[in-house]
């Protein structure tokens, strides 16, 4: 599987980075992530087709080139942040490119509740009809007091949020493969439709 795992801020020192660093690492047998920052995207307005920042343009086709997406976002006055927010309104203004991807939400928050807020923000958000990810149910993985959950190497060390993490991560696999599979099928049964209506026609 190649994911691509979204930095969902623009601070230049996050446990956000930190969580998708360790699990690209962690899960590197597993699958392939490629993180990205969203903090050299400019700042969202209405432009024209041949006007769409190149930054933008390149975000939707290494969204449509992943097999699923991770983001990783904090919470900012129990929402995301504007900087996420404004990615977000890109893709959804200019390519729909989350329309039908694979999205994993996870987060991390220097209190002690994690980014539950902002996580149920974003997935209001993503299930917009512009935007219409394909969010793994019933999953949060939520990493609170998080200046004190990496070692200096960004190892992951409480043992219980790394046993929790590993199944999260395995359930988004099955997700994907699910994903992928009932959208290939819906595909060949279009184009069946398709095919009998034109020899109809004929």
């Amino acid at each position: 599987m190649n994911y691509l795992a979204i930095v969902g801020t623009n601070s230049e020192v996050s446990t956000n980075r930190m969580l998708l660093q360790f699990m690209q690492r962690h899960f590197q047998a597993q699958a392939q992530l490629e993180l990205y920052e969203i903090r050299d995207l400019p700042a969202f307005y209405e432009a024209d087709d041949d006007q769409v920042p190149q930054e933008v343009t390149s975000l939707s086709d290494k969204i449509r080139q992943a097999d699923g997406v991770i983001i990783a976002t904090p919470e900012y006055d129990h929402a995301i942040p504007a900087v996420l927010k404004s990615a977000l309104e890109w893709i959804s203004y200019t390519s729909q490119a989350l329309t039908d991807k694979p999205v994993l939400i996870v987060g991390a928050s220097h209190g002690a509740l994690g980014s539950s807020r902002a996580q149920a923000h974003l997935r209001q958000i993503l299930d917009s009809p512009e935007l219409a990810a394909r969010l793994m149910p019933s999953s949060e993985f939520l990493l609170g007091k998080s200046q004190a959950a990496f070692n200096s190497s960004g190892q992951l060390i409480d043992e219980h949020k790394l046993a929790e993490l590993d199944e999260i991560f395995r359930e988004f696999v099955l997700f994907t493969e699910m994903i992928t599979k009932l959208l290939s099928e819906r595909t060949i049964i279009k184009k069946d439709k398709k095919y009998a209506w034109q020899t109809r026609e004929a």
